[in-house]
């Protein structure tokens, strides 16, 4: 199962569409996907963040798409 690919195809991008969000090469990203390398605690958070999901689903450690309640400690920063 790769969550990355299923979650970038439902919005009909291309993997050059999600690199330039997160200001990387096509070839890097496409890394991510292919997990070939790890995907950074920070580009975690912006895929979260742009698929409005949580990290645990990135992760396939939960099958449920939705987002966490925001934290207040998240609101301060």
């Amino acid at each position: 199962m790769n969550r990355l690919r299923d979650l970038r195809e439902d919005k009909d991008l291309l993997q050059k569409d999600v690199a330039k969000v997160l200001n990387m090469s096509q070839t890097g990203y496409s890394q991510y996907e292919t997990e070939t390398n790890d995907i950074p605690t920070e580009i975690l958070k912006k895929l979260a963040d742009y698929y409005n999901t949580s990290i645990d689903y990135l992760l396939c450690l939960t099958d449920e798409r939705k987002p966490y309640p925001r934290s207040i400690l998240n609101d301060k920063e």
